[in-house]
């Protein structure tokens, strides 16, 4: 007897022969059903009736997909495609747990993250996505500064991993940054990227205690009538000018090559380095200009992300047409405005740093004067922050015009290691050196 019928047996033990109906199927019916029985009587009983005999609806392409829990040399998350749902959440060790205690979670999150990424149940479960496939989860997990003190792990600190440099636009909730250990989870279904928070926190125990958490969204994959880049909650398409793997650079730009580097030890040979950083939307503000004037901001188009260097008038431009910041206007100005998010952040001005961003957007409810709670929880990825996040980040600070719609309330900067080997666990190689 299969797992899955077993499950099946335990969740409907007297399920009766023949057809079954998926819920999503009989709450659609049920209510058709339930609004024409309202005018003809028993004709909306007799639709109900035939609709229960249909076949379930069958797991779709976006259940079934799923992200091998080891991506080659590098833990899944960090190229994968931006899934719908993701949460992203940081510990610390609780009083008297040691590097042994570091050492054991981390086995057993492993053990849990490659079980939950195919589908498969895991210790502590809570049975929220037993009917779901994998839907591509990937769970990434790293490591923040303050972890090699209390693991007595000094001589093992990346040189990488100083503390990020302040902002002048920084407005830093420091409880809700930073952190001895970092998870991000991603999930094009809502119910597994939760499920996979659970069961990461109750196999937790007392080894670590939540520092903070937050929980973060995309478009869901096949809602829109092509492939495209995302959008953010501004309504711009983000991420269009990301570093790609097919550039010849990609791997040097993100991923720590094997033998390690000056800055970063051998351990982290395949690994990458996260910024995580909680930037609030002011959107009301962002709302009151035109978007002619929100275009001018950005630098791009906003119907379909084009460069406005293109020209007014072109007619074949799209989001991928080169950016070229050297065009003038028909009145000798900057077609690009000399303040513009995509000219202060083009790596040609700020030689040649770059970073793979990978963000989730967030709403976190309406404050008392009426305002979104809502934004991007920046995600971004790096061979060595030095050379990625600092430079770009310190020129946006002094002269990017979308700087006064944003403010940056959280932040943190994580060591993710390269992917296990087999029989290995995340992070082995540093916790057992």
């Amino acid at each position: 007897m299969t797992e899955q019928r077993t499950l099946d047996e335990r969740v409907a033990p007297e399920r009766p022969a023949g057809p079954a109906l998926s819920r999503r199927r009989l709450l659609g019916t049920a209510g058709a059903a339930g609004a024409a029985g309202l005018v003809t009587g028993g004709a909306g009983a007799a639709f109900g009736a035939a609709a229960l005999r249909d076949d379930p609806t069958p797991l779709t392409s976006v259940g079934a997909t799923g992200v091998p829990f080891r991506d080659g040399t590098h833990q899944a998350g960090i190229t994968t495609p931006r899934q719908a749902r993701g949460h992203l959440m940081a510990f610390d060790l609780a009083p008297g747990q040691g590097r042994e205690n570091a050492a054991a979670l981390l086995s057993r999150w492993t053990n849990a993250a490659q079980e939950m990424t195919v589908g498969r149940l895991a210790t502590d479960d809570d049975q929220i996505a037993w009917d779901a496939g994998p839907n591509s989860l990937t769970i990434t997990f790293g490591f923040g500064r303050s972890l090699f003190t209390r693991t007595g792990l000094e001589a093992q600190l990346p040189a990488a991993l100083a503390p990020l440099p302040a902002y002048s636009a920084d407005a830093l909730d420091p409880a809700r940054s930073n952190g001895d250990l970092w998870v991000q989870i991603g999930s094009d279904d809502a119910l597994v990227a939760f499920h996979a928070l659970r069961v990461l926190q109750k196999t937790a125990g007392d080894t670590v205690r939540v520092r903070w958490q937050m929980n973060g969204f995309n478009r869901t994959p096949g809602a829109t009538l092509e492939p495209m880049t995302s959008r953010n909650l501004m309504g711009q398409v983000d991420g269009t000018n990301n570093p790609k793997a097919t550039d010849p650079d990609f791997d040097a730009r993100i991923f720590v090559p094997a033998g390690g580097t000056a800055r970063s030890p051998e351990w982290m040979a395949g690994g990458s380095y996260a910024v995580v950083r909680r930037i609030r939307m002011l959107l009301d503000s962002w709302d009151h200009l035109s978007v002619e004037q929100q275009e001018k901001v950005i630098g791009r188009r906003k119907g379909n992300g084009s460069p406005l260097s293109d020209g007014v008038h072109s007619t074949d431009s799209s989001e991928t047409a080169p950016v070229d910041l050297d065009k003038r206007d028909d009145l000798g100005a900057p077609a690009i405005a000399g303040d513009a998010h995509i000219r202060v952040a083009a790596p040609a001005s700020n030689g040649g740093a770059a970073m793979l961003r990978r963000p989730f957007s967030f709403h976190d409810g309406i404050g008392s004067d009426g305002s979104p709670d809502a934004g991007l929880l920046f995600v971004c990825w790096q061979a060595d922050p030095q050379r990625g996040f600092v430079p770009v980040q310190r020129k946006l600070d002094r002269g990017d015009g979308l700087s006064r719609f944003l403010r940056h309330e959280s932040s943190g900067l994580f060591a993710v290691p390269g992917a296990p080997g087999s029989g290995e666990y995340v992070g082995q190689r540093l916790l057992e050196s």
